[in-house]
């Protein structure tokens, strides 16, 4: 990660910093959303279990994938919760940035378990397909029922907020689908309780591991790029290049990295090379300001450098981290 830089090159640079701890079109869940995280948590955790139980119960592959499909809704919802109230912590001593990369973290660990669970619940599918097990089809339609009222519900609670915010928008999409993937066990419930057609359970249940498996890849993509400072989705690094070449005075650029402090908040640092033209506050606060209003960026900091000097800075050459 860059903003490290050597002594040799502190000794004859100039150093500026503009940061500005703001969204710039990446915002937190609001304060007032805590209840609707909590409602929608706790209803769906309760309905996760009582889907697991009565899937044992019914002899069920479906209910048990779309147990494993809620499960992920109650991990997302947690995950963009944590990521609301570790934004406001203040950095400290040892955290300098605080705790919001542990945002990213708790998304990657979602992905990769509802994966492992997906694979088991696919697994034990196919198996199923080959030697259909009985059924109960009343239990599945009347268990699936009781999902779409709680994810639409859930989805009510965060439809007020899905416009101004990214991570409630997520949730209201996500809750929204879940409500129809419900309806199709529903769906196959009535379809084994008119035919007795024990391999639509198992059929089911591949159907719902391959719509879990198509969200959480990217899911899991996003994160793990995230996890290993990849420029963020969303960010061109060719534009902000291209708007930091075209600062007052700035002759060149070098070891510039952007990155995801945390799922919603990005970070960029860069060496701007500007001869004889010194320390210019206005200037970097107004490419500060321009980074968070166009790019998102909301912590950018500047080394700037006269570039006349009988050293070189060793940090110039883009392979050199």
């Amino acid at each position: 990660m860059s903003g490290h830089h050597h002594d040799e090159d502190r000794a004859g640079h100039d150093h500026d910093h503009g940061h500005h701890h703001g969204s710039g079109g990446h915002q937190h869940a609001p304060a007032s959303f805590g209840r609707a995280f909590a409602v929608g948590i706790t209803l769906n955790l309760a309905y996760v279990l009582g889907e697991a139980f009565y899937g044992v119960v019914a002899h069920s592959l479906a209910l048990l994938a779309d147990a494993g499909h809620n499960l992920g809704d109650v991990l997302g919802l947690g995950t963009a919760w944590i990521a609301a109230v570790l934004g406001k912590r203040l950095p400290s001593g040892r955290y300098t940035y605080g705790l919001r990369r542990l945002s990213i973290l708790a998304a990657l660990s979602n992905a990769i378990v509802l994966l492992v669970v997906t694979g088991g619940i696919a697994w034990e599918g196919i198996l199923r397909l080959i030697e259909p097990e009985p059924v109960t089809g009343s239990i599945i339609m009347a268990v699936a029922a009781v999902g779409i009222a709680v994810n639409g519900i859930t989805a009510l609670l965060f439809m007020a907020g899905r416009k101004d915010d990214l991570n409630i928008k997520g949730a209201f999409l996500h809750m929204a689908s879940d409500a129809l993937v419900a309806l199709g066990v529903v769906v196959a419930g009535a379809v084994i309780l008119w035919t007795g057609w024990h391999w639509v359970d198992p059929a089911i249940s591949l159907v719902v591991s391959v719509v879990i498996v198509a969200g959480t890849w990217s899911l899991l993509r996003e994160s793990m790029n995230l996890a290993l400072d990849a420029v963020p989705p969303g960010v061109d690094q060719t534009k902000v290049a291209a708007f930091l070449q075209k600062l007052p005075g700035v002759a060149a650029i070098h070891d510039l990295h952007i990155w995801g402090m945390s799922t919603t908040e990005v970070a960029l640092t860069a060496h701007l090379v500007r001869p004889g033209a010194g320390i210019d506050d206005d200037m970097l606060h107004h490419a500060a300001e321009e980074l968070r209003e166009h790019f998102g960026i909301s912590h950018a900091t500047f080394q700037v450098e006269n570039g006349g000097g009988t050293q070189p800075c060793a940090l110039e050459p883009d392979e050199i981290v």
